[in-house]
């Protein structure tokens, strides 16, 4: 048998191998013990002999002194010569038992096709048609008659099929409302966490619009503060220019006074010192009387009393927090698996008391 081919051939190589282990005979699988013919087909040891006694008719009433037979293979219609054992004297085919075994275990461990009726593990002949209710396991009437659920309480297939699958549909059914609750509270919960993103952007802006007013408000004392301090400035330092001009002339006078006493004192004739020195001593004199200029008080160009302290405002600052608002108790309900939607609490800011 080209096995490698028929698999080839198919596009299905379980559905191709199961194909070659047909007997061309009952067209079943074969079943063990399998012999192989000299024209190398095999046919199930129980169907070859079916068709060798069907061509030789009185091969067993002649007993063991008759020295054999034959019959034509069925596949290739090949003359098959057999001696006194009969179909006992050909070789079996120990590699396609050992195929059927495997191919066997193969099925047993994958999945039925749907409308496929599962065949007993136990008897593998037997359909599975009854169900065992002591076990809770399908099972056949061989296994109830004869096997391990002989003493177990059995009930008709189609009563407990239709049962459970009434019973699963009702597990479905309830699978499903529950997916669409879960499904409402998943969009709830999606919603409220939406609402909480836009609250929160809202609560942002309208934290930097009062902080931004606030610096504002602070912006503008500070320039008013600022104009006074320099109007202060322009006052005293005003003054003091003054001052100082004044001073400057008087000493521009006092030095030209002494630029013609010295030159007086210069002069070596009595007649003409004297003529001069009374006036000249009398226009000192005068002079330093009106020197005598204004002067400017201790500290004046000090500017304390323009500090500002503002460490009450810097603590109210610090102090400035969220005023607490009644806020929404959110609850998930267990009985009905309700949610109630997000309440965001209002948060204002609350600016220096």
């Amino acid at each position: 048998m080209d096995f490698q081919a028929g698999i080839l051939r198919d596009g299905s190589p379980m559905e191709s191998l199961e194909k070659q282990l047909i007997c061309p005979i009952c067209l079943e699988m074969f079943s063990k013990p399998v012999v192989i013919l000299p024209c190398q087909h095999n046919l199930c040891r129980k169907c070859a002999n079916d068709v060798f006694q069907a061509a030789n008719p009185y091969w067993q009433s002649r007993g063991s002194v008759i020295s054999g037979g034959r019959f034509r293979c069925p596949s290739c219609r090949h003359e098959v010569l057999l001696d006194r054992h009969g179909v006992y004297g050909l070789q079996r085919n120990l590699l396609v038992e050992n195929i059927i075994d495997i191919y066997k275990q193969e099925c047993s461990s994958r999945p039925l096709k749907k409308g496929e009726h599962p065949m007993c593990k136990e008897h593998e002949d037997e359909r599975i048609n009854i169900y065992c209710v002591t076990c809770e396991v399908p099972t056949c009437s061989m296994c109830k008659v004869f096997g391990a659920h002989k003493d177990c309480e059995v009930a008709p297939l189609q009563t407990v099929f239709q049962g459970q699958k009434t019973e699963l549909n009702n597990c479905i059914s309830m699978l499903v409302a529950g997916n669409d609750r879960i499904q409402t509270i998943i969009s709830q919960l999606e919603e409220s966490c939406r609402r909480t993103e836009e609250n929160s952007e809202a609560a942002k802006r309208e934290l930097c619009a009062r902080f931004d007013a606030l610096a504002e408000v602070l912006e503008e004392k500070k320039s008013e503060l600022l104009e006074r301090i320099t109007s202060e400035q322009g006052d005293k330092t005003g003054f003091i220019q003054s001052l100082i001009c004044r001073y400057k002339e008087q000493l521009e006078k006092s030095s030209r006074l002494v630029e013609t006493a010295i030159q007086a004192m210069e002069e070596t004739g009595g007649a003409a010192f004297l003529m001069n020195a009374k006036q000249l001593i009398n226009t000192i004199v005068e002079a330093s009387k009106g020197g005598r200029l204004e002067k400017i008080e201790q500290g004046y160009e000090s500017m304390d009393a323009f500090s500002v302290s503002l460490d009450h405002l810097t603590e109210a600052v610090h102090a400035v927090d969220f005023t607490p608002a009644e806020e929404d108790e959110e609850f998930f309900d267990g009985e009905e698996e309700d949610v109630e939607e997000d309440a965001v609490p209002e948060r204002t800011v609350m600016g220096p008391q």
